[in-house]
């Protein structure tokens, strides 16, 4: 009795477009294309077709999406971050006492925040960059709650109260669009950055920084430049939401801005971006559906993510990538 095994193999248009770009008719074409731009229209019409209540989900989603790609980029480099509501905390502070003392306009806030709060978080943590692993990641645990006792034992910025009356958007299309515009952006940005030389350095880093030390480079100073990368997309998440809701308090240190874009990237399939994206479009939205029971909203989404790591281990958009790219058969085995 002959024995069979199953093999993967790369499909013709997809091995033959990957390297050099060797494209023969517009069905080829459509193929490369086609995958990319489903996000973007997606993110274009979605807007249009949402009632109001929903479009604001999509909005924490995108935010979401944003945190969970920003996640996915530090672990690129080897820093497993717990603490992404430091980013996200730290930006919806700045941008609301700008806004709240100096009155300054939205669209000076905004940008401000999400500079200065990268580089607030980022020299916070910049004396724990040599702590590898599981420190490094309790660090960064512990730093937003650190902030969230700060501010409700000495009553700055608000203390429990927070900031309140803070100026909205003015225009609710300018105000889904422009996070709707970001995600597309940061993600295909992320996936060139990871690409370029500059990106080879950062994943040599993650796998062996011994080696890259040994080449002269300063490991320290790359990481600290991924670090303000990531720390400035989380603080540009914080300070939106900030006018998106007129609000800032403690709840921006909250510890769903950490735990959520993690489980996003599991789910989705860490190391693409696209992985993280997709995972935020599913879970935001699952969590926000299941508001509606209660109590039992935190059972059946833990169920769903229980069944999605055990079934899809390597991640929903690595399994669809691979349907995509390749086809399974069955071959003999020579015993």
């Amino acid at each position: 009795m002959g024995h069979k095994r199953k093999e993967r193999i790369d499909r013709g248009i997809k091995a033959r477009s990957e390297d050099i770009f060797a494209l023969t008719s517009l069905r080829e074409m459509l193929y490369v294309a086609l995958p990319p731009a489903i996000p973007i229209i997606a993110l274009a019409v979605l807007p249009l077709v949402l009632p109001p209540y929903w479009q604001k989900v999509l909005i924490s989603t995108c935010v979401f999406a944003l945190l969970a790609m920003s996640w996915d980029f530090l672990v690129s480099v080897g820093m497993v971050s717990l603490g992404q509501a430091l980013f996200f905390g730290v930006g919806a502070y700045v941008s609301g006492a700008l806004d709240h003392y100096f009155k300054l306009p939205v669209w000076v806030c905004i940008p401000v925040a999400t500079v200065l709060g990268g580089a607030i978080s980022t020299l916070f943590l910049l004396p724990v960059l040599r702590l590898r692993g599981i420190y490094f990641s309790m660090v960064t645990l512990v730093v937003p709650l650190m902030f969230e006792r700060i501010v409700e034992a000495t009553g700055l910025l608000g203390g429990t109260e927070g900031l309140t009356r803070l100026q909205p958007f003015g225009n609710s299309w300018l105000e889904v669009y422009v996070v709707t515009a970001m995600v597309p952006l940061i993600l295909f940005g992320f996936r060139r950055l990871m690409t370029s030389d500059y990106g080879l350095v950062l994943k040599a880093i993650r796998d062996n920084d011994r080696a890259v030390m040994g080449a002269g480079l300063n490991i320290y100073w790359l990481k600290t430049q991924a670090l303000f990368i990531t720390a400035c997309i989380g603080a540009f998440c914080g300070a939106y939401m900030t006018h998106v809701y007129m609000f800032v308090g403690m709840p921006a240190f909250a510890l769903d801005y950490s735990i959520l874009p993690i489980a996003s990237a599991v789910v989705g399939g860490m190391g693409s971006f696209a992985g993280s994206f997709l995972g935020s479009f599913i879970l935001v939205p699952l969590s926000e559906a299941l508001r509606g029971i209660g109590g039992l909203r935190t059972v059946i989404y833990a169920m769903f993510l229980v069944i999605f790591i055990v079934s899809l281990p390597e991640g929903i958009f690595h399994y669809i990538q691979r349907k995509y790219q390749q086809f399974e058969r069955w071959v003999d085995v020579d015993r």
